[in-house]
């Protein structure tokens, strides 16, 4: 199924999956639009990049207000981690202190009173939850860690408590494009490192080429156990769509962050 684009109450728009809604798990893809802060950071933005250009972190947390309040989470900050394009997983259990400074690229929870969430700004988001929507996770899925194996790590993990793997619903959300995504050949050769002959890559005379992050991620999801039906996902471009989204390969650096945010069934 194609992820739905919605607008809040308060302006902020976002994109959602209605399998996920059906198992009562509050979730959202952001987009740009609908927040407080400043050009280049304009609107939504709910992160900074690593350079001397950044926007007030007071904005960041009322933008996140904006868009955790949009799905019905409330206005508490996401609990987050370190995104160093690793295959590391964090998890967090009720009741317990989280560590916002852990080094990671993946969250899964079973607290359904916390929302988890990664930042981007054109790699690959993703989304998780177990058929009773009582398991969440939230995975930064860049070219680095598809290659690292952070999806299926996430999934695995999700698997220690989540029943059998056909019953996980996943939905990737926007990202950066196939024919927007040009690399040199090392990285080429590292998805076919993993992926073998079936690699999404498509070469070019001069020896670079392009990758689809966003069928790379489906084809790990699937490899996972997960069934083909419960992959939600969307073609939005991060690079392309410049009213919609930040892209870090756009603007070469200085811009915004979007970010996947889940919460798990209160049920």
């Amino acid at each position: 199924m194609v992820l739905e684009r919605r607008i809040g109450n308060n302006g902020v728009v976002y994109y959602a999956s209605a399998n996920f809604d059906a198992v009562g798990v509050r979730h959202a893809f952001s987009t740009r639009i609908g927040g407080t802060s400043p050009a280049p950071f304009d609107s939504l933005n709910l992160g900074n990049p690593g350079c001397d250009v950044r926007d007030d972190y007071d904005r960041i947390w009322a933008n996140y207000s904006r868009l955790t309040s949009s799905i019905g989470c409330g206005e508490e900050p996401p609990l987050r981690v370190h995104q160093v394009h690793g295959r590391e997983v964090a998890c967090v259990e009720a009741g317990r202190v989280f560590d916002t400074g852990e080094r990671a690229d993946a969250l899964v929870s079973r607290d359904s009173q916390r929302v988890i969430s990664v930042r981007t700004a054109d790699c690959v988001p993703v989304l998780l939850c177990s058929g009773d929507g009582r398991i969440v996770a939230a995975v930064h899925a860049g070219w680095r860690g598809i290659i690292a194996g952070v999806i299926p790590a996430a999934a695995g993990k999700m698997l220690e408590g989540a029943g059998a793997a056909g019953t996980i619903l996943a939905a990737i959300g926007p990202c950066i494009g196939p024919e927007a995504f040009e690399v040199g050949p090392e990285v080429l050769q590292a998805f076919i490192d993993v992926f073998g002959e079936a690699a999404p890559i498509a070469r070019k005379a001069d020896g670079k080429g392009t990758v689809d992050l966003r069928l790379a991620a489906r084809m790990q999801l699937l490899s996972s156990g997960l069934r083909e039906c419960n992959v939600d996902s969307t073609d939005r471009c991060t690079l392309t769509h410049r009213d919609e989204f930040f892209s870090h390969r756009r603007e070469r650096g200085i811009t915004g962050r979007m970010a996947a945010v889940i919460a798990a069934n209160r049920s």
